[in-house]
């Protein structure tokens, strides 16, 4: 286990970050708290504070180039994220907070370094080009949990995987000027390598993405291999490219990324998908090595003006940079302050910083080895501050919603509309879609919002603001089209969150689909057309609260009939599948369809309420009993 006394051996200290870093996304989950804040507190604990694992020691000088290749993975899964189709009127805010944002943010920065840190113009020029950057692996984390709306999720987004790289070259350009400056050098020489390099990444990048996307379109790599091929060509480009002008690789690699999102190749999603899982081991895995990595004993080095610092980038240099690159963009101006006070640092922020912190104090430059330690505290300020007071400052401004989880229902009928009348008076947000006109009409006449399209369409995916909506139920007369609505969006809602009426056919061999196809069976397992029949007889879908004295049991016996089909509390909103636990507690109110009182209509088929609607037959032919 270890090679000597509280020396971790290589591979209990990858097995104990991988442990500690999904474990604490996992936990940050289940606690609805920002990943990224648990993360770095679990790091600063076994690596600082309890000196259980320090990567240094314990993995020895792989550390830099493993965190290098990870960062250069999460932004080229970050440009995969980038179409051009998605931006929609993002798009000038997008492009302003770069071709502004970059310039003014490094200027406001280095002026902030040297006046209120204190550090000398050579220093400042050089971390105030790192200060560019945002920080991909905190924002994406931080946009999961906010469910900020469309057009500030994509601002976001945008700055932070364009600038990353950016930041990263103007540090180069600003250290080869104070490189240079000492040997007599011309300032144009410095401009020439910065043009070099951003035309060598951009080219390598645009290339590689071409090679790749026309490669896997024309078949010329088996599905199996897709995935490995587009590994090893973001390693060689990022490689590549690094050797020839440093840090130039990162641009390469999301140029690529972005290359290849919009190629609209058929198997995009499922490369999107698979890269997205690597990049969360990834994120886990980086922050947790940052945090294990931070040496206590350089953190002595910041005295007072280290506060003062972080405080004024907070609330001066970001606000500042953001205000006037969007100014004239008409961009709403809850849109823009929330843009404007949202700037985390991540990790390419310290790994960046130490490289040249380390190559200023080479050089001789005295306040060189105060970067690093500086930065450090910039990202744990940012990430905390910011983890915490995104939501609440998105609900502040207005721009979040803050009512309860939405229902996203597909296909127009009078269940699906009962469904959402009975919601949206519980305030909850309800869309109801349709790829007919007709029957999306008894949604509209009751009020709720509806979609006229396919919800798998790309007009669907670009031009609804699906942030709120939790939960899914395909309710459409298709039983293959709600499967097939049901299996596309399991990965973005997660499967436990996604239902679909049950097939008509499900219980027969000749028609059982495996488990990863379709969503839960809503209920009790009813089917479109046998809950229309119920829904044309009498039947109502509406909300029972439970209390004290009328509990579940109760209200069970006095509704044998009923189905119930979800849950309404002050604080979510859960449908239920057949086999879920119906029991709750006062206060909840049942969302249940079943008949109005007396009103004489027969119970669901006749089948006993405790008992499941059908059997798997016994004939192997499939016939049904």
């Amino acid at each position: 286990m270890s090679d000597a006394a509280g020396v971790l051996a290589p591979e209990v200290a990858f097995a104990l970050v991988g442990a500690i870093g999904v474990g604490a996304q996992w936990l940050a989950w289940r606690l609805a708290v920002p990943a990224i804040v648990l993360m770095l507190a679990a790091g600063l604990i076994i690596g600082p504070g309890l000196e259980l694992m320090i990567p240094a020691r314990d993995i020895g000088p792989l550390v830099s180039p493993m965190v290098a290749i990870a960062v250069a993975i999460i932004l080229f899964e970050g440009g995969l994220t980038l179409q051009f189709r998605a931006l929609g009127d993002a798009a000038a805010g997008v492009w302003r907070l770069v071709v502004v944002g970059v310039p003014v943010g490094w200027a406001l920065s280095a002026f902030a370094l040297h006046y209120v840190a204190g550090l000398g113009w050579a220093s400042a020029s050089v971390f105030g080009g790192i200060m560019i950057v945002t920080g991909p692996t905190v924002i994406a984390p931080m946009l999961r949990h906010a469910r900020l709306p469309r057009r500030p999720s994509a601002l976001l987004q945008w700055e932070a995987i364009v600038n990353d790289p950016i930041g990263a070259l103007a540090a180069i350009v600003a250290f080869w000027f104070v490189l240079k400056n000492e040997e007599g050098a011309s300032f144009d020489g410095h401009f020439l390598y910065f043009l070099t390099g951003i035309a060598l990444a951009g080219g390598v990048g645009w290339l590689a993405g071409w090679l790749v996307s026309r490669g896997f379109r024309r078949g010329w790599v088996p599905e199996y291999m897709k995935v490995p091929v587009l590994f090893v060509a973001v390693l060689a480009v990022f490689v590549g490219t690094n050797l020839i002008v440093h840090e130039s690789g990162l641009l390469a690699v999301t140029l690529m990324g972005i290359i290849i999102a919009n190629a609209h190749l058929p198997s995009f999603t499922e490369l999107r998908r698979f890269k997205e899982q690597a990049t969360v081991l990834l994120v886990s895995g980086v922050f947790i090595l940052l945090a294990a990595s931070i040496n206590v004993e350089a953190l002595k080095l910041l005295d007072w003006r280290a506060a003062a610092f972080v405080i004024v980038v907070v609330l001066v240099v970001r606000p500042a940079t953001v205000l006037l690159s969007l100014l004239g963009t008409g961009l709403p101006r809850s849109e823009r302050l929330l843009v404007a006070f949202t700037g985390p640092r991540g990790v390419v922020l310290v790994a960046v910083a130490g490289l040249f912190g380390q190559k200023l104090s080479a050089l001789g430059v005295a306040d060189g080895a105060r970067i690093m330690p500086l930065a450090f505290v910039l990202v744990v300020a940012t990430v905390v501050l910011h983890g915490f007071t995104l939501v609440p400052m998105a609900r502040f401004l207005g721009v979040a919603d803050e009512r309860l989880p939405g229902v996203l229902l597909v296909g127009g009928s009078r269940f699906t509309t009962a469904i959402g009348k009975a919601l949206a008076g519980a305030g909850v947000p309800v869309l109801v879609t349709d790829r007919s006109h007709a029957r999306l009409r008894r949604a509209r006449e009751a009020g709720l919002e509806t979609f006229y399209g396919d919800i798998l369409s790309e007009a669907a995916e670009h031009g609804l603001d699906l942030v709120n909506f939790e939960l899914v139920l395909a309710a459409n007369d298709n039983d293959a089209y709600n499967t097939l609505v049901a299996t596309d969006l399991a990965p973005e809602f997660g499967r436990d969150n996604v239902f679909q009426l049950a097939k008509e056919k499900e219980y027969s061999r000749r028609h059982a689909l495996p488990a990863t196809f379709g969503g839960r069976p809503l209920g009790r397992g009813v089917g479109h057309d046998e809950m229309e029949k119920l829904m044309a007889e009498g039947w109502e879908v509406k909300l029972s609260r439970m209390t004290e004295a009328f509990g579940f049991e109760d209200w069970r016996r006095t509704h044998p009939e009923a189905i119930v089909i979800g849950r309404v509390s002050d604080r979510a909103v859960q449908l239920l599948a057949e086999g879920d636990d119906l029991r709750t507690g006062p206060g909840t109110r049942l969302l249940v369809v079943g008949p109005r009182a007396a009103n004489g209509t027969r119970s669901l088929a006749g089948i006993d309420p405790a008992a499941p609607r059908d059997t798997p037959p016994a004939d192997p032919s499939g016939a049904r009993p």
